[in-house]
């Protein structure tokens, strides 16, 4: 079920006795935990990175000193899976857990708290593996990371929520600077609500506050230039400018993004899960959002315009390393030429 599923259930019934929580998201995993914890308000904690199944269910089955109703939160769940392929491998855990099942603890919610793994890429067979061995448990819930939309319209309903006067675009920027980030976007928006005021929320802002903004400002410069955006390119570039920004390691993001971006191209990549997945093959390791990134920028640019692009930014560098004008000049030519 979705954790929107979940909190809809415990809203009208009891919670079941036990639950596999499984998937990265941070953000309404924390929404379920505080949901529960208003239904049960203690709670047990157990690691399986430094106990057993076994004796996470044998203090399951044992009466508390203090309440008859608590919830048993279990971390690192994946832990529990054997760590060999033996057939008898992890089958006194599987068998102990079957056992708990068909008769539960009354008054105990258990909780087995997977966040280690993706659902796609690499870690697709992983998180399957996790899925089998808990399959004895009924009532499963799925953390999987927002995507882009849903990052953005939370981040509007939580600017709203806490008065945060911000606009479309820098709700845009924030959102890319914090790669659709559920968890980290609702800190950020805290934080930028008690630092502005009142007043309206801009670029220079997120750019000061926000993580990783400023690195997002060079992908934006990526991004107008691949629509041909001469205004908003020289805004992004002047950004960096103010930002105190070394124009030499701004190009060589440049020159890196559109390198991957023709390696893309050239084998076909569409999506940025594929892009993940490729470049990780090839012993380059590549996150999520950058992957997102590289998505954009070949859809932004033909693989003629990435080639051009790539002459341009050379030539550049090299203007860069001359005995030279202003690097802010060489940057400027540079944007013209790749808007013109």
């Amino acid at each position: 079920m979705t954790p929107e599923q979940f909190l809809l259930r415990i809203a009208k019934n009891s919670p079941a006795p036990v639950y596999l929580f499984i998937g990265p998201d941070a953000y309404h995993r924390n929404a379920c935990r505080k949901a529960l914890l208003e239904r049960l308000p203690e709670i047990d904690r157990f690691d399986l990175d430094e106990t057993s199944l076994t004796s996470v269910l044998d203090d399951a089955r044992s009466l508390s000193l203090f309440s008859n109703e608590r919830i048993i939160w279990v971390s690192s769940a994946e832990a529990a899976l054997p760590k060999t392929r033996a057939a008898d491998a992890g089958e006194e855990d599987a068998a102990a857990l079957q056992s708990y099942l068909q008769r539960p603890t009354p008054g105990v919610v258990l909780i087995f708290d997977s966040s280690r793994y993706e659902f796609e890429g690499e870690d697709k067979a992983k998180i399957e593996r996790v899925q089998r061995f808990y399959s004895a448990i009924p009532d499963y819930v799925e953390f999987r990371p927002f995507t882009l939309e849903a990052a953005r319209q939370l981040a509007k309903d939580l600017a709203r929520a806490g008065g945060l006067n911000i606009g479309l675009a820098e709700i845009g920027l924030l959102v890319e600077a914090l790669a659709s980030d559920a968890s980290r976007i609702a800190i950020e928006i805290e934080k930028l609500a008690l630092y502005a005021g009142g007043r309206k929320i801009t670029a220079d802002d997120i750019a000061l506050m926000v993580p990783n903004a400023r690195e997002t400002t060079i992908f934006a410069l990526v991004a107008a230039l691949g629509r041909a955006d001469r205004k908003r390119s020289l805004d992004s570039l002047d950004t960096l400018l103010r930002d105190g920004e070394y124009l030499p390691l701004a190009l060589t993001f440049l020159a890196t993004q559109f390198r991957l971006a023709m390696v893309a191209h050239e084998a076909k990549l569409h999506t940025s899960q594929q892009v993940q997945t490729y470049f990780t093959r090839q012993g380059i390791r590549i996150w999520r959002d950058r992957a997102e990134q590289v998505c954009q920028t070949v859809s932004a640019f033909s693989k003629e315009r990435l080639a051009t692009a790539m002459d341009k930014v050379f030539q550049a560098d090299r203007a860069l390393r001359d005995a030279r004008p202003d690097d802010r000049i060489v940057m400027e030519e540079l944007v013209l030429s790749l808007t013109a």
